[in-house]
């Protein structure tokens, strides 16, 4: 049988859900303008531009502490 998850187990994949939504946004955008057919300075730059909007999207919906509580909070 599977026991509670930790604190630290929620926040490890609460953070890897973070990271994997900044990335998808920076390479989306990347990808996005190498189907338009630019050049590669400015692809970079819509990955960078896409990397911010990606940090600014994880810091809206998961606001303060990445919505991890410990289980005593949640009662």
């Amino acid at each position: 049988m599977v026991g509670p998850v930790s604190d630290e187990e929620r926040s490890d994949a609460a953070f890897r859900i973070k990271i994997g939504i900044v990335l998808f946004v920076s390479l989306s955008a990347g990808l996005i303008t190498l189907q338009g057919g630019v050049p590669l300075w400015q692809t970079g730059v819509a990955m960078l531009v896409g990397l911010l909007t990606g940090l600014a999207l994880v810091y809206l919906v998961f606001p303060g502490d990445g919505g991890v509580r410990s289980s005593r909070q949640r009662r």
